[in-house]
């Protein structure tokens, strides 16, 4: 699966089996807000939406910016995979 970063919808998305999936996002500064999360029920329990933030945080790391988990479920996420939270802007 792979994941865009479109900054023109401010969104890291993908589409799998004709679904869209797509993790809202607004940057400001050198802070990355992670809004919200959108998995269509026909892809739920595949992964799609940890692959989502995964990606966000891989770029988050990449350009230097500290991640705001607006989201519940990137929030979720985090909580469960402690060793992804080297980029938060404070922790959880």
């Amino acid at each position: 699966m792979t994941v865009e970063r479109n900054d023109s919808t401010e969104r890291f998305e993908t589409e799998l089996d004709g679904h869209a999936a797509f993790l809202t996002f607004h940057e400001n500064g050198e802070r990355l807000n992670l809004i919200h999360t959108e998995v269509p029920d026909d892809l739920e329990g595949r992964g799609v939406g940890s692959q989502l933030v995964r990606a966000a945080l891989a770029d988050a790391r990449e350009r230097g910016l500290k991640v705001v988990p607006t989201c519940p479920f990137v929030r979720s996420f985090l909580e469960r995979h402690p060793e992804e939270q080297d980029v938060l802007a404070e922790p959880l």
